[in-house]
């Protein structure tokens, strides 16, 4: 069982496709709203998938203080994303952090020490601007028309700016965020694709409760929504390419006839602190962290486990840290990108962890309704969680209505359900490389 401080959560930011901000994100969810289309940042005629998951317009300004804002050149979109979820978080918790105070959102004195106020950030491998790099390549070919390396280095880097590669550093998604909202304590950057966020939070709850930090920010932030990063997952046969014409329906999480996923962008940060510094401060209390578990099993660079023996592991070492068995918990949230491979490691591995006793469990799938947007998709997962237990209330899954008879989990499919929550389980599996992170949360009491 986990020893240590008590870990509560106390502030959310989420940014997905279908809504900005925790309420606008629950009230979609609620209302069963899809945030998939066909992609309009770049026209993807030329792509055999061309339906993408894309967040709201929103203006940077609104989420950073004014004398931060010429850093924003030299911030790709993964990281604008995790700056809004940052200040959405913070205000959320109602935390007087440098950036909120700035903003004049926060009229008190500071109600964090900087010193003790760590975050852990889940990244992906950002891609390049595909436009602003085309430009200097095309000034390093040669006379034969081909690229030239003896050029490039002469001339085609002198068209790029001296801190372009700061935009596309994994690590500067928690770079900026620390020194906006002034986060001194231990900060780490964890890039495990789709486990990443699970992973992050996991490992601020171990710091908090071993007394390194009081309060940390953590989750994770990606946008696969631009050519580079949508042909990979194309060559390996992951994205949907048959639903272009019905991108509502494309994601079909645990679907009898899933097809891929869906690339999309987002993510979300969460307030971890301890349940004695939130009280301090008279802070609003969503639930408790009480277990952690991970585990992993690259079985194949490419392709799961089809036993899924990594989520079991990682899920039973959560809860045996909570202390509470599987008949305990009364909602579960599988990642479910609805890809035929992944979905059924997923159910394997569930199914073995909770054998008999998973079908009564109520399960919550988001991905039909965001896609999947790599590391951000389990900060997405665990926000959505936490909202389900905090209200009682299990959301509808979108496009669940037909699931593979080996699916062992209980979806709303209709209005939201109100269930009494006491314990809820998330966890998230990496499409490559078998890293798999879980966490426990419960129904906080005194």
């Amino acid at each position: 069982m986990s020893t240590g401080r008590r870990v509560v959560i106390t502030g959310l930011g989420v940014a997905a496709p279908i809504g900005l901000g925790v309420e606008p994100f629950w009230d979609a969810l609620i209302e069963r709203r899809c945030g998939l289309g066909r992609v309009a940042a770049f026209d993807p005629s030329g792509l055999p998938a061309q339906i993408a998951g894309e967040l709201p317009p929103f203006n940077l300004a609104d989420y950073i203080p004014k004398q931060y804002r010429k850093s924003a050149k030299v911030m790709a979109r993964d990281i604008l994303i995790a700056m809004v979820c940052a200040h959405d978080a913070a205000v959320d918790a109602r935390l007087a952090t440098p950036c909120i105070i700035a903003r004049g959102e926060a009229p008190e004195p500071p109600n964090v020490d900087a010193t003790r106020f760590g975050a852990n950030i889940g990244a992906g491998l950002i891609c390049a601007d595909l436009t602003e790099l085309a430009g200097a390549l095309a000034t390093a070919t040669g006379e034969d028309g081909r690229f030239s390396l003896r050029r490039w280095g002469r001339e085609g880097m002198e068209n790029l700016t001296p801190l372009w590669l700061l935009k596309f550093l994994p690590n500067m998604l928690a770079c900026h965020v620390t020194i906006v909202h002034d986060c001194q304590a231990p900060s780490n950057t964890i890039t495990c694709q789709e486990a990443s966020s699970h992973l992050a939070v996991g490992e601020a709850f171990r710091t908090i409760a071993r007394g390194d930090a009081d309060v940390c920010i953590c989750g994770g932030a990606e946008s696969k929504v631009n050519p580079m990063a949508m042909a990979r997952p194309l060559l390996l046969g992951r994205l949907n390419t048959e639903s272009n014409a019905s991108p509502q329906t494309a994601c079909r999480p645990f679907g009898r006839n899933r097809r891929g996923t869906v690339a999309a962008e987002g993510g979300g940060l969460v307030i971890l602190e301890t349940l004695d510094h939130a009280r301090r401060r008279g802070a609003r209390i969503y639930a408790e962290v009480v277990g952690f578990g991970a585990a992993s099993n690259a079985s194949h660079w490419a392709r799961p486990d089809p036993k899924g023996r990594a989520i079991a592991l990682a899920v039973k070492n959560a809860l045996r840290d909570a202390g509470v068995g599987s008949d305990n918990v009364q909602l579960v949230t599988p990642l479910g990108v609805g890809t035929i491979e992944h979905d059924a490691a997923e159910m394997s591995g569930w199914r073995e962890v909770f054998e008999s006793n998973v079908e009564p469990v109520r399960a919550l799938a988001t991905r039909g309704a965001v896609g999947n947007c790599g590391a951000g998709s389990g900060a997405i997962d665990i926000v959505a969680t936490t909202m389900a237990l905090h209200r009682n209330t299990v959301p509808p899954s979108l496009n669940t209505d037909q699931l593979d008879p080996a699916c062992p989990f209980r979806f709303v499919q209709g209005d939201p359900v109100d269930v009494p929550i006491t314990h809820a389980v998330t966890a998230a599996q990496a499409l490559a490389g078998g890293q798999v992170g879980a966490l426990v949360l419960r129904r906080f009491e005194e």
